[in-house]
Formats: C-alpha cells, sequence, structure tokens
C-alpha cells in the first residue's frame, strides 16, 4: 500500500434522544498503526475518492465565536486554530483531536438531529501528498446466528454510508492558505441541511465549484470542435479523449490540467491572425472562466459522449455520433425512431413478437 498513516484518533459522539445532550467517549490516546489499521484508511480513502458529489472550499477568515479565553476553551476553539496547534507541535495529536471532538459536541448541539457515530481524525500520506481525513462514520446493526440458531445483534462501522467527511490537503493549505479549495468534502443531498453543522464544524466555506468548471471544460471542447468544422467523427473522438483523460484523473485523485488538456485533444485551429493554436491558447483567446487546474465532476464529462434520458418506465441512452443518423428525432410528434436495434434488444423484441402472435393464435 502507498497510504502512510502519521497519526489516526477514533472516537465516539452520541446524542441522546430523551435529554438532546451529547456525549464524547473518547479513544485510545496511541492507536497502533497496524495493518489493520492501515487497510481500514485505506478502504475509507477510497470510498471517499470515489464520491461523486464533492465540494471545494477553504478556511472561513471570519473569526468564531468566542475567543477561546472565555470560559473553556476547548469550546470555543476554532478548527483551524487547533489543526495549526498540531502541526506546528505546539499539542499532541490526540489532544488536537479531543479538542476538535468537543467542537463538533458543540455544534451538533445546535441543531435539532440526531446525529451519532464515530469521529475519525487521521493524518496520513498518499501518493506524495499530506492530507487529514476527518469524518463521521454511522454505526449500523447486523445480525449473525450461530449454530444452535440463537441470533445476536452487534454494531459495525458503515463507511458505504459515509456523508458526513472532509479532506484537507495540507500541502495546499501550507503554501497557498488564501486558496479556495485544499478542504473538499461531501456535498449534501439537494434540500438537506444536515452536513451544515458539520462545516460549521470546520470553519469551512465553500469556494470552488468543482461543477462549474467542468461544464465550462465541456462547453469549451464543445466550441472548439465546432470551430476546426470537425466531422462528426472526429468531435466523438474528441470527446472521447476527453473522457478517457478525466476517467484517468479522477481514479488517481489528480485535478484536470487545461495544459494537459490542450495535449490530450490533438487538434489545431487558427486564431485571427492565421496562426494555428491548440485548445490550452483557444481557451485562453476566448477568456473562459477557467483554472489553469482543478478538480472536476466526473458525472458532467460523462454525459460529453452520449445523450441518456429515463422517464415513463423508459429508459434510453446512446452515443451523440448516432444522433440523426441512426437515431432521428422528429420534434413534431415528440417521437424518436431508432435504426440499427441492437442485437440483444432486437431478441427481446422478437421474442416478444413471437409470444404476442402464439397468444393471439391459442384465442
Amino acid at each position: 500500500m502507498s497510504l502512510i498513516i502519521s497519526n489516526i484518533a477514533l472516537h465516539f459522539i452520541s446524542k441522546k434522544e430523551e435529554s438532546g445532550n451529547v456525549s464524547i467517549r473518547l479513544g485510545p490516546e496511541n492507536i497502533e498503526i497496524s495493518t489493520k489499521i492501515t487497510a481500514f484508511i485505506d478502504g475509507l480513502h477510497a470510498i471517499y475518492n470515489a464520491k461523486g458529489s464533492k465540494a471545494y472550499g477553504s478556511f472561513s477568515v471570519m473569526p468564531a465565536e468566542g475567543n477561546g479565553d472565555e470560559g473553556d476553551g476547548e469550546s470555543t476553539a476554532r478548527f483551524v486554530d487547533l489543526m495549526e496547534s498540531y502541526l506546528g507541535e505546539r499539542q499532541s495529536f490526540y489532544e488536537f483531536s479531543t479538542q476538535a471532538a468537543n467542537t463538533l459536541k458543540n455544534e451538533i448541539e445546535k441543531y435539532d438531529l440526531e446525529e451519532s457515530g464515530y469521529l475519525v481524525v487521521c493524518h496520513y500520506e498518499y501518493m506524495g501528498g499530506r492530507y487529514l481525513l476527518v469524518a463521521v462514520i454511522p454505526v449500523s446493526q447486523h445480525y449473525s446466528v450461530d449454530g444452535e440458531l440463537n441470533i445476536s445483534a452487534a454494531q459495525h462501522l458503515d463507511t458505504n454510508k459515509l456523508q458526513l467527511a472532509a479532506r484537507i490537503d495540507l500541502f495546499d493549505y501550507q503554501q497557498n492558505a488564501s486558496g479556495n479549495r485544499y478542504i473538499s468534502f461531501i456535498k449534501g443531498r439537494a434540500g438537506r441541511k444536515v452536513s451544515d453543522f458539520f462545516l460549521d464544524f470546520l470553519g469551512c466555506e465553500e469556494g470552488l465549484n468543482a461543477k462549474e468548471q467542468t461544464q465550462t471544460l465541456v462547453q469549451a471542447v464543445e466550441d472548439y470542435v465546432a470551430v476546426n468544422q470537425l466531422d462528426a467523427g472526429e468531435k466523438q473522438q474528441t470527446r472521447k479523449e476527453l473522457l478517457s483523460y478525466c476517467k484517468e484523473q479522477k481514479a488517481s485523485s489528480q485535478d484536470v490540467s487545461m495544459h494537459e488538456v490542450g495535449k490530450v485533444i490533438g487538434h489545431t485551429t487558427t486564431d485571427a491572425n492565421g496562426n494555428e493554436q491548440d485548445f490550452y491558447k483557444f481557451c485562453q483567446q476566448q477568456s473562459y472562466p477557467l483554472e489553469e487546474s482543478f478538480p472536476h465532476d466526473q458525472s458532467v464529462v460523462n454525459k460529453i459522449t452520449k445523450y441518456s434520458g429515463y422517464g415513463n418506465g423508459i429508459s434510453l441512452s446512446f452515443e451523440r455520433g448516432h444522433f440523426g443518423q441512426d437515431v432521428v428525432y422528429n420534434p413534431h410528434n415528440d417521437s424518436i425512431t431508432i435504426f440499427k436495434v441492437p442485437p440483444n434488444l432486437k431478441e427481446q423484441l422478437q421474442a416478444l413478437l413471437a409470444n404476442n402472435s402464439s397468444d393471439e393464435i391459442s384465442e
């Protein structure tokens, strides 16, 4: 494994239904970095990377309520100050994690939420990067049966339901504290405010909008292939080149680089002065609001080579190159005609027709 853990802490936070009070059960001060622990964080890292609904931001410059000198310092301390204290070796990782747990406890108490789970705080390295992962992992019950058919219940960490998690890119933060994307976090579902307390706990405000950046990139590619006057096959190939590159970047948790996209897309066009320009120069000339590099939204790029839709029990998806040829849409009667029906679908339809004919004969 290429994942190296520097420090890890685990604490349990629960909210009592009767009183609404939030309690913390602190974990051990020194957790041995065993093979099992490394495998657990490696799996958590993979699950987090696979989450498509992530947003990006930075620590808020606004001061937290209180200044840490009134009453209990743990209850008013900002997460970023606690983290800085750890990174500056002014306190241990365990002290940092316990104070962070108390800060989270205070935020949960402000909201009418039944949030319980294990708070995981982990400082680790992966592929040359240094990260701080902070997550609240929900708990689920599972049941087992022994040889005597006795049923017993136990709790387990339900990492597949991970929703409250954020990761701080420590290299990016320390080199560019004024940036707007060194924190990534799982974006809550539309209309839900459950994750608000978690962002308040971190003192994080949303910055770079990965979805908007990706949509602009896709539009720039569409404009570029139009300017080049490519035929349908060349346009589709260019879209596939972008899709393939973005998938590779997603798999390795790397940002999309505009310079690299310019190299991936092989076609060139000519500017107003008759000079050849690649995709990167084209984007600069057209002043698209794109960062030099940015984390992308893969779900947006996935749509660049296909049209798809679902509704009223019908699901349809086809490559863009087929539109107007093998797939024809008639807006006047709102119908779609498909030529060259896929063989497996054709077999099902023929079997359906044969069955219908048999039913008619029997009647």
